[in-house]
C-alpha cells in the first residue's frame, strides 16, 4: 500500500472517530457514532496492515482471534450495569498495551535513543502502567470484589506524591542515562505502586469521575506514543479520547460539587461517612406503605415524575416503568423522567436505560430543567436513586454529599420510594429523605413492585 494511500485512510479515520464522538453525544444519533467509530477503527488497522510488512503472520492473526474470542463475550454478555467495571478493564488492558509497546521500543532501541523520544517514552510509559493498576482496582471496587469504601491512612498523600515523584525521578534518570537498562522496571513498578495508590484511596460517589480520569490517563499515553512511532492517527485517537475523559472528569466533578484536585489527592467520601445518620436515629420513623397505597394516589395525580437510579438498573426495572409511565398518560397524566447527571453509575448511563425501554427522549428531562417543576408536581416517584435525592447535600454539612446538586425531589407533594431496603447508597449515607412527612417508602424489589403497581393501576381502570 502506498504512502499517499495510507495517509488518506488515516484522515478518514480520523475524521470517522471525530464523527463517533459528535454522533454519540445525542440519545438520537448515538446508534450513527457507534457506527462511525467501528468503521474508523477498521479503516486504521487496514491502513496500518497496509503500512508496514509484516513478519509473522501467524501471531498477528493468532492475537486477533484470542482478542476476539475474550472481548466478544464480554460485549454481548456484560450487563448494562456493569457497563462502568467494564469501560475500567477496558482502559486496564489498552494502556498496559501502551506501555508494553513502550517498553518494547526502549529495549529495541536503547541506548541509541535521542533524549526527545526517550522523555516522550517514558511519560508515556509511567502514565500506562499507573492506569493499568488503577484500572484493575477501580474494576475490583465497583466489581464488589473488595470494599468500595476508601482506603485511607496517615501520611497518604506524602507517601503517594514520593512514589510518583520517585517514578518520575526514574525516568529522568532513564533519559539522562539511556544505558541503565535496570532504570526502566525501577519506574514501572513505582508508576503501577501509584497507580493502586491513586484509586484505593478513592471510593463511594467518586468513582464514577475516576474511572473518567483514567481514561483520560489512557488516551494521553496512547497519544504520547503514537509522538514516538510517528503515527498520526494514534496521536490524534489519543487526543480525543485523553481530552474527552478529561473534559468529562471536570464535569462529573462539577455535578458532584467535587474539586478535581481534591478527588484525586484527598479521600473525599471517607471521614464524614463515620458522622453520617444511622436508621432510627433522632427518633426518626420512615412510613412504610403498600402497592395499593400509592395506586390510590397515582389515581388523583396529574403531573408524574419518575426519578430513576442505579437500582432500576439492577432490578432491571426500565421496561415496567415505560409501561406504568404509558397507563399513566392513557389516563391523561403528564409524565416526565428526572434525569441526574450521574444517575446510575456513569453520565449517560441512565439515558441508555430508558432509550432500551423505548422512552420518548423528550420526556428525559435534565436536572437543572426539572428541579423548577418539582413542587407543581403531584407525585415523584424515586427508583432506587438515592445519593442524588438525598436532601443531605443541602442542609447537612457534615455530610460527604453536602454541596452536591440533588434532584429536587422533596419539593415535589408527594414522594414515592421505591427500594429495596432501608440501608444506605453507594457513598454510605443515609438519605433523610426517608424521613420526609410527605414521602411513602415502598420497600421491594423495583421490578416486582412497580409491576404490582402496573395491576392494581389497570385494575382501576377496568
Amino acid at each position: 500500500m502506498s504512502d499517499l494511500l495510507v495517509e488518506y485512510l488515516y484522515i478518514v479515520s480520523a475524521v470517522l472517530f471525530v464523527l463517533s464522538l459528535k454522533f454519540m453525544s445525542e440519545v438520537r444519533t448515538s446508534r450513527l457514532g457507534n457506527f462511525c467509530g467501528v468503521a474508523g477503527m477498521g479503516l486504521a488497522v487496514v491502513a496500518t496492515l497496509g503500512a508496514f510488512q509484516v513478519g509473522r503472520v501467524d501471531l498477528l492473526v493468532g492475537g486477533v482471534i484470542i482478542g476476539a474470542a475474550l472481548g466478544a463475550p464480554i460485549g454481548l454478555k456484560v450487563a448494562m450495569t456493569a457497563v462502568p467495571q467494564r469501560t475500567a478493564m477496558s482502559h486496564a488492558f489498552g494502556s498496559l498495551a501502551v506501555a508494553l509497546v513502550g517498553a518494547a521500543e526502549y529495549y529495541q532501541g536503547a541506548p541509541a535513543i535521542d533524549t526527545f523520544t526517550l522523555s516522550v517514552l517514558s511519560a508515556e510509559m509511567i502514565l500506562g502502567f499507573l492506569t493499568f493498576t488503577g484500572s484493575c482496582l477501580a474494576f475490583a471496587k465497583l466489581q464488589g470484589l473488595i470494599t468500595g469504601r476508601p482506603i485511607l491512612f496517615r501520611g497518604r498523600t506524602v507517601v503517594s506524591l514520593t512514589t510518583l515523584g520517585a517514578a518520575v525521578a526514574s525516568g529522568v534518570l532513564l533519559v539522562a542515562y539511556p544505558g541503565q537498562e535496570y532504570l526502566l522496571p525501577v519506574m514501572a513498578a513505582l508508576a503501577l505502586l501509584f497507580g493502586f495508590q491513586l484509586v484505593v484511596a478513592i471510593g463511594g460517589a467518586d468513582m464514577p469521575t475516576v474511572i473518567a480520569i483514567l481514561n483520560s490517563f489512557a488516551g494521553l499515553s496512547a497519544a504520547a506514543l503514537g509522538f514516538v512511532l510517528n503515527n498520526k492517527l494514534l496521536i490524534v485517537a489519543g487526543s480525543l479520547d485523553g481530552s474527552s475523559g478529561l473534559i468529562l472528569a471536570l464535569i462529573m466533578s462539577k455535578a458532584m460539587n467535587r474539586s478535581f484536585v481534591n478527588i484525586l489527592f484527598a479521600g473525599v467520601g471517607a471521614h464524614p461517612v463515620a458522622a453520617a445518620v444511622q436508621p432510627g436515629e433522632q427518633g426518626r420513623t420512615a412510613q412504610t406503605y403498600t402497592v395499593e397505597d400509592v395506586a390510590t394516589i397515582l389515581a388523583n395525580a396529574q403531573r408524574v415524575v419518575f426519578a430513576p437510579g442505579y437500582g432500576l438498573a439492577v432490578a432491571q426495572a426500565q421496561h415496567v416503568v415505560k409501561e406504568l409511565a404509558d397507563v399513566l398518560q392513557a389516563r391523561g397524566v403528564d409524565v416526565k423522567y428526572a434525569i441526574h447527571p450521574v444517575a446510575g453509575r456513569m453520565p449517560g448511563h441512565m439515558n441508555v436505560l430508558l432509550a432500551e425501554a423505548q422512552v420518548p427522549y423528550e420526556q428525559l428531562w435534565e436536572m437543572d430543567r426539572i428541579n423548577p417543576l418539582f413542587p407543581e408536581t403531584d407525585v415523584v416517584m424515586v427508583v432506587g436513586a438515592n445519593d442524588v435525592t438525598n436532601p443531605a447535600a443541602r442542609t447537612r454539612a457534615d455530610s460527604p454529599l453536602y454541596g452536591m446538586p440533588i434532584l429536587d425531589v422533596d419539593k415535589a407533594k408527594t414522594v414515592v420510594f421505591i427500594k429495596r431496603s432501608m440501608g444506605a447508597g453507594f457513598s454510605g449515607v443515609e438519605n433523610d429523605l426517608f424521613y420526609n412527612p410527605n414521602t411513602m417508602m415502598v420497600l421491594g424489589d423495583a421490578k416486582k413492585v412497580v409491576g404490582e403497581l402496573v395491576s392494581a393501576m389497570r385494575k382501576q381502570s377496568t
